[in-house]
């Protein structure tokens, strides 16, 4: 059952096809009736939503800002009308949450796993994504909550939560460099390295870093996948990178590994979040969780 308006449903359905003809096809009505509504559509806000072509349509800026409240406004209607059919309260609904990769090896499946011990009901999605696409998915309404890393203010989105994670090297157990407290860059670059790939927010500020204190660096192995890079230092291959969000303590006897602080200013840059959407209601269950990841995230960056 559709909640949405007809002009809202239409506008949807032309953003992900691009094309009037394709979503009059798969929405069965006439192709006249769609331009109709995406006409009326743009007359009441004053602006142009799409950029006509003749191969199709895209969204203009103003048109991909309607997008992300319409699919946020999508997901509440069926969030809503599920709710109705079954006769359950929101705290019995599914919680979808994005993250990237750091997170989901211990923060968020730690706190899945507590909050289910008190309402088992609940169930989870976990979606392990790119920075940029985990609070994507919270401004549109794919993700009710988002722990992720971020340079620079967010203006998308509540943030719940915001923590400057240290970064650490990944050091082989009796490496001449495990027993120390911190190092430097340089003592780092010192030793081959894996690294994320450029345009994650380590590597930037691991290049901007080793810019400013005029070290070359070249890579042994680029990877964003932590499991490999976590194998790569197990096998003796060198060092690797990875944001100490209080656990590596407790972590490094069952990873076969060691953690040293990397002390250097541009790594103050980066913080971890907890984001929710701004502007929807989320759901009891959702509401609960994202306290719990919270107060999880400050925990560890105090413990």
């Amino acid at each position: 059952m559709q909640l949405l308006p007809v002009n809202l449903a239409y506008f949807l359905e032309v953003a992900r096809t691009g094309s009037v003809t394709e979503a009059a096809h798969a929405l069965n009505v006439a192709p006249s009736a769609i331009s109709r509504q995406i006409a009326k559509l743009e007359s009441g806000i004053g602006v142009p939503l799409f950029a006509r072509h003749p191969r199709g349509m895209t969204l203009t800026e103003a048109g991909s800002r309607l997008l992300a409240h319409a699919r946020r406004t999508e997901t509440e209607s069926t969030t809503l009308v599920e709710e109705l059919r079954t006769g359950r309260g929101a705290e019995a609904r599914s919680v979808a949450v994005a993250c990237s990769e750091g997170f989901a090896r211990r923060l968020v499946p730690r706190a899945i796993a507590g909050f289910r011990r008190e309402h088992p009901d609940v169930a989870f999605r976990v979606d392990v994504v790119a920075r940029q696409e985990a609070t994507r998915r919270v401004v549109e309404g794919l993700a009710d909550v988002a722990v992720t890393y971020t340079m620079g203010p967010q203006h998308d989105v509540r943030v719940e939560c915001a923590v400057v994670v240290p970064v650490a090297a990944i050091v082989p157990l009796g490496h001449e460099l495990a027993g120390r407290d911190r190092i430097g860059l340089a003592d780092l670059c010192a030793y081959p390295l894996a690294l994320a790939s450029p345009g994650t927010s380590q590597r930037e500020l691991f290049d901007i870093g080793a810019q400013l204190e005029g070290i070359t660096v070249r890579p042994a192995l680029v990877c964003d996948s932590l499991a490999p890079q976590y194998e790569f230092v197990r096998a003796g291959g060198g060092l690797a990178l990875v944001g100490d969000l209080g656990d590596t303590e407790q972590s490094a006897a069952t990873e076969g590994v060691t953690y040293v602080h990397v002390d250097h200013p541009v790594f103050r840059q980066r913080e971890a979040q907890v984001q929710t959407a701004t502007g929807r209601r989320p759901s009891w269950s959702a509401t609960q969780f994202t306290e719990l990841l919270v107060a999880s995230l400050r925990r560890d960056r105090t413990a």
